[in-house]
């Protein structure tokens, strides 16, 4: 054991943050940081033997708690003022090492002289950086006189605390001391008994008991201990003997007494346990520790607290009286079983349920929810008129049960929004649910516990995640579902009541679609297009690049180029797509601009004396990042123009590339005979659909391609089988008997082959062009048709009418034939479109035909049914 050591006037500085070193104790360390790498290397790995640095304790600021006086110091870089003087008990900033934070800490103003037993140096790669593994041990008590930096590492002016030869003989004669001696030693030796008998050690610690002098026996014993950051300070500043002692020998007292209590709960519990309860040892210990501390409060209890948030959840009675069944079971089984998690698990969810939290409604006010609707989307008269009902009949009867409303459309037509602004005029949370290829109905219903990580359903996590029980729901996408082995999703939906919307009725099972108003959105014409990205789109799309008005304008024109070149959807996503692909453009250009310079208004001068320190010393300069509020309209206002930049038609091309659509198409490509024009509806839509037909010679055989469904080759069947029954009528043969099919084959194709086609509406479409085939007459190109045929010649309607129309418009077609069947659905369509279309109502197939061809049909021939 080291003796008394003769200490110079200065010491190099190790911090310890929230750790104490005692003399005789033995600390293992590894020194990293810069600051810490240079004190090893200049005060003991130069020094050898030789080599001693003082130990001192420092504290975190946040920590208010104090023992004894403190040093309050500030860390910053290690480029400012280097010969500071900071003297005791004062408060100052100082700098310590650059990389770390600017944060306060407070420096203790006692230490400990320490010596290196053993020293290793390492280089990490690949790095290089140096590093040191340093045995240090505790010699003796310093106070620090004043604290200083040298170089890159602390220094202080000190003065022992020990106590000289005389001073130590004299304190040995004192009564008390002797007694308090005595009773440490006492003591530590029935400490060393208990540990001897329990860990079958303790030799040389009686060794320790006979031969070290007693106040230094004190610190090495609560070195041993583990104990508070403050007990240690305490211990530290104890610089009279008979106070060391007093401290000393009460937390050894106390370690003995917390080593006993765990013997004797350990006795307890085995005198408790059989052997087949072994398996619970864990759990009965803790009911041990709980008895003998006293402590029967089960606020740590996880089971305890889980029930009191049961409580605490306003659950319904049938509720509850089934909770407290699950709750008890759950008490009665051990954490090892196999159903204790999945109990827990329900459980829990039922108490996170939110089954009393509600949202508070807004007072009903339909003006301001119709403004809110208009706002948000333009348009879709009868959709927002069917929302304020909806409203309406909730202000007059608050508990009257709602429907389930299910908007229908192609993509990009706002049936997501719609649902958010319903949320929004009743003033309640929106979630949404995605169904979109869910296969397992689990995933609504929600697993049965008995599996292995069972979870909730989707819409009961919703809820969950809402946090209150009348959020607004919205099934998006729910005719993506399928059904597998796994279920039936679509069934599972039959319980729920909520907002859906769906891109087709078809896959919607019927039982489901039942129970469901559906509401359809079939898209928008030109015209509301050209409102919705003026008022809608085209900010967005500049707010979402960081532009204004001021760098990027987009004339009207302009929007109408690339809704009638570009775009031919129902909805408006492509061509908020392409005003996207626009707003980059314009971005790259304003960021390219010569002439740009930042505004005095927005950037402040900043003077850093870091960086002027270290410019004055010729470091390094680490460039630092000024934070900024992070806002579209901050970063573009950094930036100023000359002028803004309009798009034109060659700006147009060069963005976006040569237009994908024309007026032209329809009649370039029905150029030649066994070509007509029909219109079909697709769950993007309505689309103009091209047939073609051709003959060659073969042996009479129908051949048809384009990806088709069943249904659409029976119509082709159809029409092929009326054509020839009424070839003689349509002097399309010379006699009656003559086949039309003797020697040649009949080619029917779709194209766009790699989109599949299904439905009867193609019937009229057909037979119109195997007439012009066989008559070598061609189609007139500003025409277009749609209609189921009969064997007998009827032409029945069809559905999506609004939306077929809405195609023809946007493909530049004058005139549409439709079913006389269909005059009911006209009044869907906007008037505008109406006004700019010429709707033929056609009852027989031979009054297609009359529309069909150029002049009419002059081989009509009257027929009866």
């Amino acid at each position: 054991m080291a003796e008394s050591v003769e200490l110079p006037a200065r010491l190099g500085i190790l911090p310890f943050r929230n750790k104490v070193l005692l003399p005789g104790a033995i600390i293992r360390i590894r020194c990293t940081s810069p600051s810490s790498v240079k004190l090893v290397e200049q005060e003991l790995w130069q020094r050898e033997e030789k080599g001693l640095i003082g130990i001192l304790p420092v504290r975190d600021a946040a920590e208010t708690t104090t023992v004894g006086p403190v040093l309050s110091q500030g860390v910053g870089s290690d480029s400012g003022e280097r010969n500071s003087r900071v003297q005791v008990g004062t408060s100052d900033s100082h700098k310590l090492d650059g990389k770390n934070q600017q944060e306060a800490i407070h420096w203790h103003t006692r230490g400990v002289a320490a010596r290196a037993l053993h020293l290793s140096r390492g280089v990490e790669k690949p790095s290089g950086r140096v590093t040191y593994i340093v045995v240090l041990e505790g010699l003796c008590r310093f106070t620090v006189q004043e604290l200083s930096t040298r170089g890159t590492y602390y220094s202080a002016r000190i003065s022992p605390l020990e106590m000289t030869k005389a001073e130590m003989e004299q304190v040995e004669q004192d009564p008390d001391f002797i007694t308090l001696s005595r009773q440490f030693k006492a003591t530590a030796m029935e400490l060393i008994s208990v540990l001897e008998q329990k860990q079958k050690t303790g030799g040389r610690t009686k060794v320790l008991l006979e031969t070290v002098p007693v106040h230094k026996l004190a610190d090495i014993f609560v070195a041993s201990f583990e104990i508070s950051f403050e007990e240690q300070l305490s211990m530290l500043d104890s610089v009279d003997l008979k106070v060391r002692l007093s401290k000393a020998t009460e937390l050894v007292d106390r370690h003995l007494q917390s080593i006993r209590v765990a013997e004797k709960i350990t006795q307890k519990v085995e005198g408790q346990l059989s052997k087949s309860q072994k398996e619970f040892l864990l759990r009965q210990q803790m009911r041990a520790i709980k008895e003998e501390l006293g402590d029967n409060d089960d606020d740590e209890d996880d089971v305890a607290t889980l029930e009191r948030k049961m409580q605490s959840a306003g659950m319904p009675s049938n509720i509850w009286k089934h909770a407290q069944r699950e709750l008890r079971r759950l008490k009665k089984m051990q954490p090892q079983q196999p159903g204790y998690n999945s109990s827990r698990v329900y459980l829990e969810l039922l108490a996170d349920l939110p089954w009393q939290k509600a949202t508070e409604e807004l007072e009903f006010d339909l003006r301001a929810a119709k403004e809110r609707l208009d706002i948000d989307h333009y348009g879709l008269v009868k959709v927002k008129q069917r929302i304020i009902e909806y409203l309406a009949v909730r202000k007059l009867k608050p508990d009257a049960r709602g429907p389930v409303l299910c908007f229908v459309g192609p993509p990009g037509v706002g049936k997501t929004s719609l649902a958010s602004s319903i949320a929004a005029s009743l003033g309640r949370k929106f979630i949404r649910i995605s169904l979109g290829g869910v296969k397992d109905e689990a995933d609504i219903r929600g697993h049965r516990r008995t599996y292995i990580g069972s979870m909730p359903g989707r819409l009961i996590d919703g809820l969950k995640k809402a946090g209150v029980c009348n959020p607004v729901m919205l099934l998006d996408e729910i005719d993506k579902t399928g059904s597998d082995v796994r279920g039936d999703p679509a069934s599972a939906l039959l319980e729920v009541v909520f907002v859906a919307t769906a891109n087709r009725i078809q896959p919607i099972p019927p039982p489901l679609l039942d129970r469901m108003e559906v509401i359809e959105l079939p898209g928008y014409t030109s015209e509301e297009k050209l409102k919705i990205a003026m008022g809608h789109l085209i900010p967005r799309v500049l707010d979402q690049h960081g532009l204004t008005s001021e760098f990027l304008q987009i004339p009207e024109p302009i929007v109408k180029l690339v809704i009638q070149r570009y775009t031919r959807e129902a909805g408006v996503r492509n061509l908020e797509r392409n005003l996207a692909a626009l707003a980059r453009a314009a971005a790259v250009r304003v960021a390219e601009q010569e002439q740009m310079a930042p505004l005095s208004k927005n950037v402040e001068q900043l003077a850093s004396p870091i960086i002027e320190n270290r410019l004055a010393d010729g470091a390094e300069v680490e460039m630092e990042v000024i934070p900024m509020a992070v806002n579209n309209h901050d970063i573009s206002n950094t930036f100023k123009v000359v002028s803004p930049l309009i798009v034109d038609e060659d700006m147009l091309e060069t963005v976006l590339g040569p237009p994908r659509f024309d007026d032209r198409e329809a009649a370039e490509r029905v150029v030649a005979p066994g070509i007509s024009v029909g219109l079909v509806w697709t769950s993007f839509g309505g689309e103009v659909q091209f047939v073609e037909a051709t003959a060659m010679a073969g042996k009479g055989e129908l051949h048809l391609t384009g990806q088709l469904g069943d249904v659409i080759k029976e119509s082709a069947q159809i029409a092929l089988t009326w054509v020839r029954a009424r070839a003689t009528d349509l002097k399309l043969a010379a006699a009656e008997g003559i086949n039309l099919l003797e020697g040649r084959d009949i080619h029917i194709h779709f194209p766009a082959g790699a989109v599949p086609k299904d439905g009867p509406s193609a019937g009229v479409t057909l037979v119109t062009a195997l007439v012009s085939l066989f008559s070598q007459k061609r189609v007139r190109a500003d025409t277009t048709m749609t209609g189921e045929i009969t064997l007998r010649g009827l032409v029945l309607p069809v559905g999506g009418i609004k939306d077929k129309i809405l195609a023809a418009h946007r493909y530049g077609i004058k005139r549409v034939i439709l079913p006389e069947r269909n005059l009911k659905d006209l009044v869907e369509v906007p008037p505008a479109v109406l006004a700019s279309l010429e709707i033929l109502l056609a009852k027989r197939m031979e009054d297609v035909l009359e529309q069909a061809f150029e002049g009419g049909c002059p081989w009509r021939q009257l027929s009866k049914l």
